[in-house]
C-alpha cells in the first residue's frame, strides 16, 4: 500500500475550505442533538451569505428549506460539503463528491487511521481522492472549522459569532478537535479576538503545515495558537516558523507526548506515532516557536503576543498594593526565571518624588492601600519605570475586591495607560480572581492593548515565557552556513577514524596514531611521548574496556610491551577470533571534569546536539540539553551554565573556574560537522574532558554511525533523557 504521506498535497487553494462561497451540508437535519442539526443552526445563526445546499434523503424540506436527495443532485464545483453522517458512509460520500468537483471536504466521523487496519485502508482511500481530484479533506475525526472573520462556522461545536474589532487576531490550529473549542471559549472569555479554528482531526490529504502556512500569510493574523499531537511535515514547519518569525508572526505551541504515557495515547487518538518530545521541543524553540505547557499558558501568552506592540527583552517592574505578595512576586519570579531588575538612580529618585514618604522605591513597588486615597498615584508612579531602561516590561498587580473599588481604581490606571501611550507592554493583573473582572474598565484596558489576567502567577508566567521569547529573538543568529563537507564513510567509524574526522573539523583531540606491530606503537609513543594509552580498534568493540581493550598510564617502552601483550590477551580472552583493525596509542591525558556531548540527525527534524555531563554515569545522571547546531557560541556558554551540574563550571569547593568557552567551541565545530554531512547519523564523544579556563578542552573517545544502514551492534544513546 502506498504511504498515506504521499497523496498529501497542497495542491488546491485552501479558500475553498476556509473561505467557501458556496456549502453542501451532507447528513442536514432537524433532529434535535444531531451533528447535521448543529452545523444547520451555527450557519442560521451566523447569516452565512453564500449558497448553501442541504442533503438528506429521507427529508425533503428541513426548517423551510428544500433539501436535495442526494450528492450527485448538487450542483457542480460546491466550494466545502460538510459530511455530518456515520463513518461508513463517508467514502461513498467522498467519491460522489470528487465526481461533483466539489473543492473541500469536512469529515466529522471517527473511526478511521486511529482505529486499526481497516479504518487506516478508508482514511488512504480518502487521501488518495484528495490528491487524484485535488481536493481539501479536514479530517476525517475532526470538529471542523470556524471562519470567525467572515462568519463561517463549520462545525457541530454551538458558536456564536464575534462582532470585528479590526485589530489582528489569534488563530487556532489543533489536531484536538475537543480542545480547539476549549481554546475557542476561553480566548473569547479573555476578550481575543479570533480569526481562524481548524480542527485538522487525522489529517488524510492536509495538516497542520498546510493550515499554518495559510494562516502565515493571513493578514488578520497575528498569533497562531497550536494544538499537534505529531508533526508529519517537521522540517517544513521549522521553515514555517522562521518564516512567521521573518513576518513577526508567532506560533505558540502545546505539544502533549513529554511522558511514555502520552507518546501511547497519540497513536490511537489521531493515528499519529509520537517522535521524539525533546528533540522536537529544541529545535521548534529556536526557530521562534514559543512552546508552552498547559492550555492556561496557551491562551495567556497567546493574549500577551496579540495585544503588545513589541517583545519585551528585559526583565519586568512590578507593581503591587500588598507587601506580602511582594514577598510571593520574588519567590515566583526567580522559579519562572523572570528577571526583576533593580530601579535605575534617575527612576529611583523619580518614585521618591512621586510616592509618600512611607513608601520606599523598589521593585516589586509596594504601593500599599495608598490608591484607594490617592487614585493618582498609578499615574504618577507609572512614567518612572517606563522610562527606566532596566525594564522591558511592567506588570500591574493590583487589588479589586469590589465594584466600588474596582470604579475607584480602574479608572485612573486607564487614563494613564491612554496619555502616557507605552511603547513598552504594560500587564494588568487582578489579585482576587473573584473580584469583578469583567468591568467596563478591563475591556477599555484591553484595547489599549493591555492583557489583562485575573490572576498575577498566570500573568508572571506567560510574561515569563514571552520575554524570553524576545532574549532568543535578539541572540538568534540564524543558521550558519557549513564550512566544509568531508567525506565519511558507511557504517560505524572505529574510534581512530572517528577522531581523524573530528580533528579535521577543528575539534581537540589527543595526540596518537594506529598501530599495527609493536614496533609501530614503540616509535608513536616516542613520537608524541610518555604516559601513552591503548586502546583497541575493531567496529565490533564498541565496549572496549569491558572487554580489557584499554591499557592506561603506559610510562615507558617496556611498560608498552607488557601492555601491548596484555591487551590482545584480554581481548582474545573476552572476544575469541576477534580481528582487531589495530591498536590506537595516545598521549595520556590529565583528568578534568567529563561532559559529553552527542550530535543526530534526526530522520524527521534534522540534526540537533546534545550537551551534558558525561563519564560512566551519564546515563544514570541524565543531566543533558537538547541543542539546534547552529547556536552562536555564547548562547552554547549559556545552555551548558543551564545544567543541572553546571556549578562544576564555576569552581566547585576550591577548584578553578573551567574553559567552558573552549568546550563551547568543540560543541560548536559539532555541529557544523553534522550539518555538513547529513549521511552522519549519529556521534557520540564521551567523554570531552574540560580543564581549567584557559587551558582547553578535549574529545578523548568518539564514535560515529554514517549511512542509512550503519548502525553496528551497540544501540544509539537514549536522546528522550529529560532535559532541565
Amino acid at each position: 500500500m502506498i504511504p498515506l504521506e504521499s497523496f498529501r498535497t497542497t495542491r488546491a487553494p485552501l479558500d475553498r475550505l476556509l473561505r467557501p462561497r458556496s456549502i453542501a451540508l451532507v447528513g442536514a437535519s432537524s433532529t434535535p442533538g444531531s451533528l447535521g442539526q448543529f452545523v444547520l443552526l451555527n450557519l442560521r445563526n451566523a447569516a452565512y451569505s453564500g449558497d448553501l445546499h442541504l442533503v438528506n434523503p429521507k427529508r425533503p424540506v428541513i426548517h423551510g428549506q428544500q433539501c436535495l436527495g442526494a450528492i450527485d443532485e448538487l450542483p457542480a464545483a460546491v466550494d466545502c460539503a460538510v459530511l455530518a453522517i456515520p463513518g461508513s458512509a463517508v467514502l461513498e460520500a467522498a467519491r460522489a463528491c470528487a465526481q461533483k468537483e466539489i473543492g473541500s471536504l469536512i469529515v466529522f466521523s471517527a473511526g478511521f487511521a486511529e482505529s486499526g487496519k481497516t479504518g487506516k485502508a478508508a482514511q488512504h482511500e480518502l487521501a488518495r481522492l484528495a490528491s487524484e481530484h485535488g481536493m481539501i479533506i479536514e479530517g476525517p475525526n475532526c470538529l471542523g472549522m470556524v471562519n470567525y472573520i467572515d462568519a463561517i462556522p463549520l462545525t457541530f461545536v454551538v458558536t456564536p459569532p464575534q462582532a470585528q474589532s479590526g485589530s489582528p487576531g489569534v488563530a487556532i490550529l489543533s489536531q484536538s478537535g475537543a480542545l480547539a473549542a476549549v481554546i475557542a471559549v476561553n480566548m473569547r472569555h479573555h476578550g481575543i479576538t479570533l480569526t481562524y479554528s481548524v480542527s485538522t482531526g487525522n489529517e488524510a490529504s492536509h495538516g497542520v503545515e498546510d493550515f499554518l502556512e495559510y494562516l502565515i500569510e493571513d493578514a488578520g493574523t497575528r498569533v497562531m495558537a497550536l494544538v499537534v499531537e505529531q508533526f508529519r511535515k517537521p522540517k517544513q514547519f521549522l521553515e514555517l516558523a522562521r518564516r512567521a518569525r521573518e513576518k513577526g508572526k508567532f506560533i505558540v505551541l502545546l505539544h502533549p507526548g513529554s511522558s511514555s504515557a502520552a507518546r501511547e495515547s497519540a497513536a490511537t487518538h489521531t493515528g499519529a506515532l509520537a517522535g521524539d518530545y525533546q528533540v522536537m521541543r529544541a529545535l521548534v524553540t529556536h526557530a521562534g516557536v514559543l512552546h508552552v505547557e498547559s492550555l492556561e499558558e496557551l491562551v495567556d501568552v497567546s493574549q500577551i503576543l496579540v495585544r503588545i506592540r513589541r517583545l519585551p527583552r528585559k526583565g519586568t517592574a512590578m507593581f503591587t498594593e500588598s507587601g506580602a505578595f511582594k514577598a510571593l512576586t520574588l519567590d515566583l519570579c526567580e522559579k519562572i526565571g523572570l528577571e526583576l531588575p533593580g530601579l535605575s538612580p534617575v527612576a529611583e529618585q523619580a518614585l521618591r518624588d512621586a510616592l509618600p514618604a512611607f513608601i520606599p522605591p523598589s521593585n516589586p513597588l509596594d504601593l500599599t492601600a495608598q490608591g484607594l486615597v490617592d487614585p493618582d498615584l498609578y499615574r504618577r508612579t507609572l512614567p518612572a519605570v517606563l522610562e527606566d531602561e532596566q525594564f522591558g516590561s511592567v506588570v500591574l498587580g493590583i487589588i479589586l475586591t469590589d465594584p466600588a473599588t474596582t470604579a475607584l481604581k480602574l479608572p485612573p490606571i486607564l487614563d494613564a495607560i491612554k496619555t502616557l501611550q507605552p511603547s513598552k507592554p504594560v500587564i494588568f493583573a487582578a489579585l482576587d480572581e473573584g473580584a469583578p473582572f469583567d468591568a467596563a474598565g478591563i475591556r477599555e484596558l484591553r484595547e489599549s492593548g493591555v492583557p489583562c489576567f485575573p490572576s498575577p502567577e498566570r500573568a508572571l508566567r506567560a510574561l515569563a515565557r514571552v520575554t524570553a521569547l524576545g532574549r532568543q529573538q535578539l541572540l538568534n543568529a540564524g543558521d550558519a552556513p557549513s564550512r566544509f563537507k568531508p567525506p565519511v564513510a558507511q557504517g560505524v567509524l572505529p574510534e581512530h577514524r572517528a577522531k581523524e574526522l573530528l580533528k579535521d573539523s577543528g575539534i581537540p583531540v589527543p595526540q596518537g596514531g594506529l598501530a599495527r606491530r609493536l614496533d609501530e606503537a614503540i616509535r608513536i609513543a616516542h613520537g608524541i611521548g610518555f604516559p601513552v594509552v591503548l586502546k583497541a580498534q575493531s567496529v565490533d568493540l564498541p565496549h572496549k574496556s569491558d572487554a580489557g581493550g584499554v591499557i592506561l598510564s603506559i610510562e615507558n617502552e617496556s611498560a608498552l610491551a607488557e601492555g601491548w601483550l596484555a591487551l590482545h590477551r584480554n581481548v582474545e580472552k573476552n572476544k575469541p577470533g576477534l580481528r582487531l583493525d589495530g591498536v590506537l596509542v595516545e598521549r595520556m591525558g590529565k583528568s578534568g571534569v567529563e561532559l559529553i556531548f552527542g550530535a543526530r540527525n534526526d530522520p524527521e527534524w534534522g540534526p540537533v546536539l546534545l550537551a551534558g555531563f558525561g563519564g560512566v554515569l551519564a546515563e544514570a545522571i541524565r543531566d543533558v540539553r537538547l541543542l539546534p547546531t547552529c547556536l552562536p557560541i555564547q548562547e552554547i556558554v549559556r545552555e551548558l551554565g543551564s545544567l543541572q551540574c553546571s556549578d562544576l563550571f564555576r569552581g566547585f569547593r576550591g577548584s578553578p573556574p573551567l574553559d567552558v568557552e573552549a568546550a563551547a567551541q568543540i560543541l560548536f565545530d559539532l555541529g557544523t560537522l553534522i550539518r555538513s554531512c547529513p549521511e552522519i547519523e549519529e556521534i557520540d564523544i564521551n567523554p570531552v574532558v574540560v580543564y581549567p579556563r584557559g587551558e582547553g578542552a578535549i574529545a578523548l573517545d568518539a564514535l560515529i554511525v554514517a549511512g542509512a544502514n550503519g548502525r553496528g551492534p551497540e544501540e544509539p544513546k537514549e536522546w528522550h533523557a529529560e532535559s532541565k
